[in-house]
């Protein structure tokens, strides 16, 4: 930047010397940054957010909502490992639990032949 500002003088300097009209000084473009630095960092943040979320939503499912919150977990979980999240054990976790959803739900439609908890006799 300093270079570009003492050339610009030297040029200005030497235009009025010769008796010209000294060039009218454009504007100086703004500093090249990194297109994909501010995505990256969003996608990163958004695919932490998918491994947790995968997590949870597993955990609530082993509980309540198999069929719903099972397969949502895992395609969450898919998701955030496909855009490379920092916490892969948690994405993993998710999964891991989100297909242990599906399965209690297969023990609970094959055992009582409902898709309901029954904790009493």
């Amino acid at each position: 930047m300093t270079l570009t500002l003492i050339d610009r003088t030297r040029r200005t300097d030497d235009a009025t010397d010769r008796g010209a009209a000294p060039e009218a000084a454009a504007p100086e473009p703004a500093p090249a940054q990194a297109p994909e630095a501010a995505p990256r960092r969003a996608a990163g943040r958004e695919a932490d957010g998918l491994a947790v979320a995968s997590f949870v939503l597993s955990l609530v499912g082993l509980l309540a909502f198999n069929l719903l919150l099972g397969p949502t977990a895992i395609v969450m979980a898919l998701l955030s490992l496909a855009r490379r999240t920092r916490r892969p054990g948690r994405a993993y976790l998710g999964l891991a639990l989100g297909v242990a959803d599906l399965v209690v739900l297969a023990v609970l439609v094959t055992v009582n032949g409902t898709v309901a908890w029954n904790f009493g006799a």
